[in-house]
């Protein structure tokens, strides 16, 4: 089998602290469950009140796209139709996203971030994040 592996991050709209950590610890396993349930397997999970990373593992069959506005949909349904949860306004994502193609090898390095983000963004904002992944990559290059 072919795989590719993507590390994907998305905010909220205006970057609004909606997703507090009560709301982060009912809302990913259950969208991690419903996203296994849709083919889409879902490597590790996270984020912080502003944004959300998630490595996700794609069949070559499947469309990066396609499958991000899957993931971003129903998250935002199941939370703004839960009882369960309530935010001070509705959940919106931001129109653009960042991605980023993970090697196999690296994938282990990835997972072991994405779950240290509530300590990592301590210090930094996400726009601090982006600019240290851009220039990483512009050093790739």
């Amino acid at each position: 089998m072919v795989y590719l592996f993507v590390h994907v991050i998305w905010s909220v709209r205006r970057r609004e602290p909606l997703l507090s950590k009560p709301v982060r610890r009912v809302l990913f396993p259950h969208l991690q469950k419903e996203w296994e349930e849709k083919g889409i397997r879902i490597v590790a999970l996270n984020g912080v009140e502003d944004h959300v990373h998630c490595l996700v593992q794609l069949l070559a069959s499947q469309n990066l796209l396609q499958v991000l506005k899957s993931i971003r949909g129903s998250a935002a349904a199941w939370i703004n139709e839960s009882k369960l949860l309530s935010l001070p306004g509705e959940l919106e994502w931001e129109e653009d996203f960042w991605a980023a193609s993970v090697s196999p090898s690296g994938v282990k390095q990835v997972v072991e971030y994405i779950g240290k983000q509530e300590e990592y963004h301590k210090g930094k904002t996400l726009e601090n994040e982006l600019e240290i992944f851009d220039k990483f990559k512009e050093s790739l290059v």
